[in-house]
């Protein structure tokens, strides 16, 4: 297998360009769209078309498939469900990509028409490309000789193997608030911490919105349930779908880590509060006794024992000290001071 990409590119592309393969080797790569009906007629000839989801290019790409209206405004709204649905003489798929943008993890949405002769991509994100697939599939004519199905799985892929090169990225900065939240003991840092845990937490269910749905995809595929799907490229669609199971363990491994780290973030300012409460209480009693002492002896009634004695001031001051004193050696023994 082709090491994983750096990523699935940001190159843009033209809004409609089309490619001619026969006998799996390219034969024309500026071809017009309308002379597409006449190519799909044509024996050993495979055509693959590349567009952007603009009102546009989906009108030629109906005019000259055919494709459903359904489909159509599929590829128009954004953030479809990672699917695969057959319609008559086609299948239509909807897959996405992740992407790193200055380590915060994004998604790419593809949508796709194939069927034996011909491989439709419709990017709905103008900066998502394809070129690196085609390199891909274009070293390997005897495989695109299988029909479309071939620069489909090339492209699928590319895509699953993106998602670890996102999940990577992810993996570090989990590592890295697991580190501050373990080690942030006196407090700092902890509104930072809360909001970094937060942002990862709404990546990672961009990243298994894309994942999760795309098994099922996968699995339809691998096992040969869509024509497209030859027995040769067979083992190709099973090693994507156990990448991707793969993938979907990672991400719910990254969850798991996060609930943990947001456990233990909690934890520690619980335990903060509880040292804080622990000091405001063991002060508030220090200063409860000699407080209680002065209201007694502010209250300034006539018959009051000890209010003419000579050394009562005194007396009252020094039973204050010492019972603060006693209060303060006491908590501090305890801990709590």
């Amino acid at each position: 297998m082709v090491p994983p990409p750096s990523n699935v590119g940001y190159a843009p592309a033209v809004t409609l360009s089309c490619r001619v393969y026969r006998d799996g080797h390219l034969e024309d790569e500026r071809l017009d769209a309308a002379h597409i009906p006449d190519l799909l007629a044509q024996p050993h000839t495979m055509v693959w078309v590349d567009a952007e989801a603009t009102p546009g290019s989906m009108a030629a790409l109906q005019r000259a498939f055919g494709f459903h209206e359904l489909a159509i405004e599929d590829c128009l709204q954004p953030h479809q469900r990672p699917k695969v649905e057959q319609y008559e003489g086609y299948f239509f798929l909807v897959a996405y990509a992740l992407t790193v943008t200055e380590g915060t993890v994004g998604e790419r949405e593809l949508a796709c028409f194939v069927s034996d002769r011909y491989l439709v991509t419709v990017r709905k994100d103008a900066e998502m490309d394809l070129r690196q697939a085609v390199q891909r599939w274009e070293l390997h004519p005897e495989r695109m000789c299988e029909g479309a199905g071939y620069p489909l799985y090339v492209i699928l892929d590319e895509i699953v193997d993106g998602y670890f090169v996102a999940l990577d990225a992810l993996e570090d900065r989990s590592e890295r608030i697991e580190e501050v939240v373990l080690g942030n003991e006196e407090g700092g840092g902890a509104t930072d911490s809360r909001m970094e845990i937060f942002q990862m937490r709404r990546e990672l269910f961009r990243a298994r919105r894309a994942t999760a749905p795309l098994r099922d995809v996968l699995d339809a595929l691998q096992r040969r349930t869509l024509p497209v799907v030859s027995q040769e490229l067979e083992p190709y669609y099973r090693d994507v779908y156990d990448h991707v199971l793969r993938a979907t363990d990672f991400v719910d491994n990254l969850r798991d880590i996060l609930s943990s780290a947001f456990d233990a973030h909690l934890s520690a300012v619980s335990n903060r509060l509880n040292e804080v409460m622990k000091v405001l209480t063991s002060w508030a009693g220090i200063i409860l006794v000699p407080t209680l002492i002065a209201g007694i002896y502010g209250m300034n009634f006539v018959h009051m024992p000890e209010l003419n004695w000579r050394y009562g001031y005194a007396y009252a001051l020094g039973v204050m000290f010492t019972s603060g004193f006693l209060l303060w050696r006491m908590f501090r023994k305890r801990g709590w001071l």
